[in-house]
């Protein structure tokens, strides 16, 4: 079990400046937890703090109910049984994928280490590299390299730091299969630090997310993705409208929360909500289309596109 509570964290030269408050969770053995916020909003340093690059005055950190503490008290910061993938990733340019990889690796047995870097290489698909040099290759390869390095002796706790951020998107679909398919099989418990959405959605146990240093919502994924109150909240995942869901005939208990725009439609009768249409956005399979309303502007998809200034009245799904 991971524990985390954090009252508060600023770095020494700004201490006026909270960079984390009132940050608790706790994380099974081989759970997922994926910390959504903004640039800025603590992210990094929240990893850091686990991984004990960073010391925590005001709060406690435990991994197996043993102590995690930063620098002050380790004289090589880090902790054994995790590993850090870093936005800086680090990767040895003048040597082979292949050897970067071997290098993390206990080495009791040559056949064992070689079956486990072709092991590797495939969950990061970079099979047709494995001799290539680090310095020859794109960012998004080198990306690829140091997530290798960090499974080679399998870690208990992995801290991902925007862990696709250099990937092709066409890539970055499979490659999350594989390594989350692999984290999940290999029982490594997992913390990904993102602003992407289809990560937190497709992948996690838990979404914790940050805005400013606090803890905004935090959740199963559909928990979170029922229950958003705010634009900053619904923006992570499309383009939010805040409503008075009341308004909406049989809704016995509304509120007022932010609904994405797969959740409301174009009714064939007259309903209380109604608008012309403004703007079309094609999104391959439907439209997401730009109601003004008497109220403000509201999103929702369509399956056709509708001529602009369309009248149009609007229901919940």
């Amino acid at each position: 079990m991971l524990d985390v509570t954090i009252k508060e964290f600023s770095y020494p030269n700004i201490p006026e400046v909270l960079i984390l408050q009132d940050i608790v969770f706790s994380l099974k053995e081989g759970e997922h937890l994926v910390v959504l916020g903004e640039s800025g909003c603590g992210k990094s340093t929240l990893l850091h703090l686990i991984y004990g690059l960073l010391h925590l005055e005001n709060g406690l950190l435990f991994w197996k109910e043993k102590q995690l503490l930063g620098p002050q008290h380790n004289l090589v910061p880090g902790e054994l049984a995790m590993k850090l993938v870093a936005q800086e990733f680090n990767v040895m340019p003048y040597i082979s994928v292949a050897e970067n990889i071997a290098t993390h690796l206990k080495r009791n047995n040559k056949d064992q280490d070689a079956a486990r870097v072709d092991e590797l290489l495939e969950v990061v698909e970079l099979q047709d590299h494995k001799s290539t040099k680090v310095k020859n290759l794109s960012g998004g390869q080198k990306q690829r390299v140091a997530l290798a390095k960090a499974l080679a002796n399998t870690p208990e706790v992995i801290l991902l730091d925007e862990p696709f951020s250099n990937i092709d998107t066409f890539r970055k679909n499979k490659l999350r299969r594989n390594l989350y398919g692999y984290l999940r099989d290999n029982n490594i418990t997992c913390i990904t630090a993102t602003h992407d959405s289809d990560q937190a959605l497709g992948f996690a146990d838990t979404i914790l997310m940050l805005q400013d240093g606090k803890k905004e919502m935090i959740g199963s994924p559909q928990e979170i993705i029922s229950n958003l109150k705010t634009p900053y909240q619904a923006g992570f995942f499309g383009s939010g409208s805040v409503i008075d869901t009341r308004v909406f005939k049989g809704v016995k208990k509304g509120e007022l929360r932010t609904v994405l725009p797969h959740e409301l439609k174009i009714s064939k009768t007259p309903t209380a909500v109604f608008g012309v249409v403004l703007k079309q956005y094609f999104k391959g399979h439907y439209y997401e289309v730009q109601v003004e309303t008497p109220k403000g502007v509201l999103f929702l998809n369509h399956p056709v596109l509708l001529e602009e200034k369309t009248k149009v009245y609007i229901d919940l799904v």
